[in-house]
């Protein structure tokens, strides 16, 4: 058996069963949705740090000092919308998660957002240290907006899912307040929602409540220190984000989406670093983490994943076939805005073990020379949220805060692509044209 061959056969044995079975599974479904859910917040914080930056750029780089200062306004908004979306982040995130689940599961998809967002909230600090003049003081029944950004997303994560978890079973069970059908629909709802929302707050308020007193800590604060900030960590580990590479094209190899599938992993890991990152350039800080959520989408698949936009333009290149030629023109301009489906579906790409080399080989080399890079400071590392149809290079530049330096790492990129995938694009036409001329329907039969 080639090589070739047990590989296809090792990811059918243990590779895809698992990405079937977290297809499948309706709690992380639910996370994905919102994940995806809040990413309009993330991009929109986004934006109020690129837009500020390239004013104050005008200034420091161009000498446009008027301009700077007529564009002032524009700053001070930015950053009011800033605290309104980015500082808040896990706020939004508790009751995309909270509304995710309960659509997922068809209960009160309303009252599921509010039951999460309550579980969240009591289980983080509400006293807020402050020093003044040297010394300490304590305000009560106050938030420290830190603990609402993305620093708060596991808590929001992991106590949501339980409230909801709750709320579900309790709705399930039919432990509601049942009403003559002539009441209004949003009373009627409301009546229903209303027992298995207290019991959910009740279990979650008194699970805080025994933990502090065991503790002498919020329960938020804990899993901040023994699990999120590990987990961060980890996941700035060349390891982890080679594995996750691998893991997201082997899925796509045979037909299913593995961003779908990984977006819940991925984000839960990447997307705190990402927020982290957008932090301090918004302060004027240096950023802490290396690798972020955007990290895969510049640098590990260019024009979608598998780095297909080389592809197409290989085919355009150098193939003489003008089915695959036809083909490519049509996918050349989705590509260019990472939408890969056409070339994806068309060529194909999926259970073709002519391109299975290439389509899982290219991403990771092209993960190593980007994390290596931005681990030896030769390019600034991702630090705000760009959308996903932002082409190439543009969306390097944007995401690295106007660093040049991406853009040459984009280009490299793309060399090495090529240089992988060249071989398998003429092996390819090869096969195809032997395998044309065996067809009992082709004229040269």
């Amino acid at each position: 058996m080639g090589i070739t061959k047990r590989f296809i056969y090792f990811l059918e044995r243990w590779v895809l069963p698992l990405a079937t079975t977290m297809a499948k599974w309706r709690w992380l479904v639910a996370l994905r949705d919102a994940f995806i859910s809040v990413m309009p917040i993330s991009i929109v914080g986004s934006l109020t740090v690129l837009i500020p930056g390239l004013i104050n750029a005008a200034k420091a780089e161009l000498g446009l000092g008027a301009i700077t200062y007529a564009l002032m306004p524009v700053v001070n908004i930015s950053n009011l919308i800033y605290q309104g979306t980015f500082k808040l982040f896990s706020i939004y995130f508790a009751l995309a998660w909270g509304y995710q689940l309960a659509r997922s599961f068809e209960v009160n998809r309303l009252a599921g957002a509010i039951t999460s967002l309550g579980c969240y909230l009591m289980s983080i600090a509400n006293v807020v240290k402050l020093n003044l003049n040297g010394d300490e003081v304590s305000i009560k029944n106050a938030f420290n907006t830190s603990q609402l950004s993305s620093l708060g997303l596991f808590t929001s994560l992991i106590f949501g899912a339980a409230g909801l978890a709750i709320f579900i079973l309790m709705t399930k069970a039919r432990l509601t307040l049942r009403f003559s059908s002539y009441m209004p629909h949003a009373e009627e709802a409301a009546f229903i929602a209303l027992i298995p929302m207290i019991i959910s707050l009740s279990v979650i308020g008194a699970i805080n409540y025994i933990f502090q007193m065991v503790t002498g800590t919020y329960f938020g604060n804990w899993l901040l220190t023994t699990i999120q900030n590990p987990l961060t960590k980890m996941g700035q580990g060349f390891g982890i984000v080679l594995l996750i590479t691998f893991l997201l094209h082997a899925f796509y190899f045979f037909g299913i989406n593995g961003m779908s599938v990984l977006v819940p992993v991925i984000d839960s890991i990447w997307l705190t670093p990402q927020n982290a990152n957008l932090a301090a350039v918004k302060s004027g800080h240096a950023v802490r983490y290396l690798w972020t959520r955007n990290s895969f989408d510049i640098y590990s698949w260019i024009g979608g994943t598998g780095d297909t936009l080389v592809l197409i333009l290989l085919i355009l290149l150098i193939s003489k076939r003008s089915d695959f030629r036809t083909l490519a023109k049509i996918a050349i301009g989705p590509g260019f805005f990472n939408i890969n489906d056409p070339i994806v579906w068309g060529l194909p790409l999926v259970l073709n073990p002519v391109y299975l080399i290439p389509f899982i080989l290219a991403p990771i080399a092209n993960v190593t020379l980007a994390y290596w890079a931005t681990a030896w400071h030769l390019v600034e590392p991702v630090s705000t949220s760009v959308p996903n149809v932002i082409p190439p290079f543009l969306n390097a530049f944007l995401a690295t805060n106007y660093d040049w330096r991406a853009w040459a790492l984009v280009a490299l990129n793309m060399i090495v692509a090529i240089l992988i995938w060249l071989p398998f694009v003429l092996a390819g036409e090869r096969i195809a044209k032997e395998q044309e001329k065996r067809n009992l329907f082709s004229f040269e039969y």
